[in-house]
């Protein structure tokens, strides 16, 4: 068998349990052309477990193939069920950490949605770091200073009251590249004062102990469960204060501090144990999980069925790429408008608005996440459409 160095913990204790070759490396990146689409630059997955921290890898992930431009869409506040949340999470966290009239720090704020609402409700001031900021014209905060480039050690002059930073670490192939740099600049505004970080993240319990096999990815690298998440802020020289489900326990979050000295960090056995004993039956659960979604879609498919996904983010690619459907769906739904009239890397479905549905009139919809279900479906009757609703859980295969 062989072992890899873990990134989060060095120990080379880290296993290869499955491998899923050929898909695309990017999610979330914009296609204008279907066939450019269906041609889209490809990578492969070995996903290794460690035994000693808990975090989950990619060992086959090479950074230099990614590159995120302005042509990567993962904005999700359009849905009312994912604003909402974020609603609450940003009102969380300015009563929780008294973020009034202060100065906020966004580490990939994306399309500076989140930064803007912390901004708002504590009247404070804020800067946004990503590499595929778009200039928008709602964002006329002169409160707000974007930058279009990824945060790095030489921006140390930009020093905040408060760090965010969400959806980002997991695409991280060494995560202390970013958080070590981070608490040094932490550290140096000013040693009596301790600066809050917010950290979200996907929660690899939920992936992978509940089978949701189409969060799996070519652009995270690592997964994080909580253990693991608590274990690389310690060891990069933090002090974790809570780690916490969030999103239906689809996110988990830390918030921690900087900490003066270096603490040990701890796995615990017991977590770390169900965990591994999960991992060794993934492959032949994720294997049963697949040919169920086969069979049932080629029912549908031979009966004449027209159906579609809804949700061309991350799992609605995975999901087409891993089952190598085609032409066999036509469409896929998405309720961002920048993401309709492009098409599926991969596998080449075009994308559309829910509002096309009504002349096309499919006779199935499959839910990406199951989070959106009543969202969807209130969508579906105000168009007074009643297909049959399959979600990602459908064919779920518990151990």
């Amino acid at each position: 068998m062989t072992h890899h160095n873990c990134p989060v913990c060095n120990s080379q204790q880290s296993r290869i349990f499955i491998e899923l070759l050929n898909l695309p490396i990017y999610c979330n990146l914009l296609w204008s052309d279907q066939q450019a689409a269906r041609d889209c630059p490809k990578g492969d997955l070995r996903l290794a477990f460690c035994d000693r921290c808990s975090a989950i890898t990619n060992v086959a992930f090479d950074p230099s193939r990614l590159d995120y431009s302005q042509d990567y869409e993962n904005a999700l506040h359009y849905s009312k069920r994912f604003q909402a949340y974020a609603d609450a999470l940003a009102k969380r966290l300015v009563e929780r950490h008294h973020l009034q009239g202060k100065t906020v720090i966004e580490i990939g704020c994306g399309k500076g949605d989140f930064l803007v609402s912390l901004c708002q409700l504590g009247q404070n001031s804020g800067v946004g770091f990503d590499s595929s900021y778009v200039e928008r014209a709602e964002h006329t905060e002169e409160n707000i200073t974007f930058i279009q480039d990824f945060y790095s050690e030489r921006y140390a002059e930009y020093q905040g009251d408060f760090i965010c930073c969400r959806q980002v670490l997991e695409h991280i192939q060494r995560p202390a590249d970013l958080l070590q740099p981070l608490r040094e600049n932490l550290r140096r505004k000013d040693e009596s004062t301790e600066i809050p970080v917010f950290f979200e993240v996907p929660n690899a319990l939920y992936t992978f102990q509940n089978m949701m096999i189409w969060d799996i990815i070519y652009e995270h690298c690592t997964y994080f469960t909580p253990t693991a998440l608590s274990y690389v802020f310690t060891a990069a020289g933090y002090r974790p204060e809570a780690v916490t489900e969030e999103f239906g326990g689809q996110f988990i979050s830390v918030e921690a501090y900087a900490s003066p000295t270096m603490l040990k960090p701890i796995a615990p056995e017991e977590e770390i144990s169900a965990l591994a004993t999960d991992i060794t039956h993934f492959e032949a659960r994720f294997k049963a999980q697949k040919q169920q979604w086969e069979h049932s879609l080629n029912l549908l498919f031979q009966q004449g069925k027209k159906v579609v996904i809804w949700g061309s983010g991350s799992k609605g690619v995975t999901f087409l790429n891993l089952l190598n459907i085609h032409d066999e769906i036509a469409y896929a739904v998405d309720i961002n408008p920048r993401k309709q009239n492009k098409f599926i890397p991969g596998t080449g479905q075009e994308i559309i608005s829910p509002e096309r549905l009504a002349a096309y009139q499919p006779d199935a919809v499959i839910v990406m996440n199951p989070l959106y279900s009543t969202e969807i479906e209130e969508m579906l009757a105000q168009m007074n459409l009643s297909p049959q609703i399959l979600t990602t859980e459908s064919f779920r295969v518990n151990p």
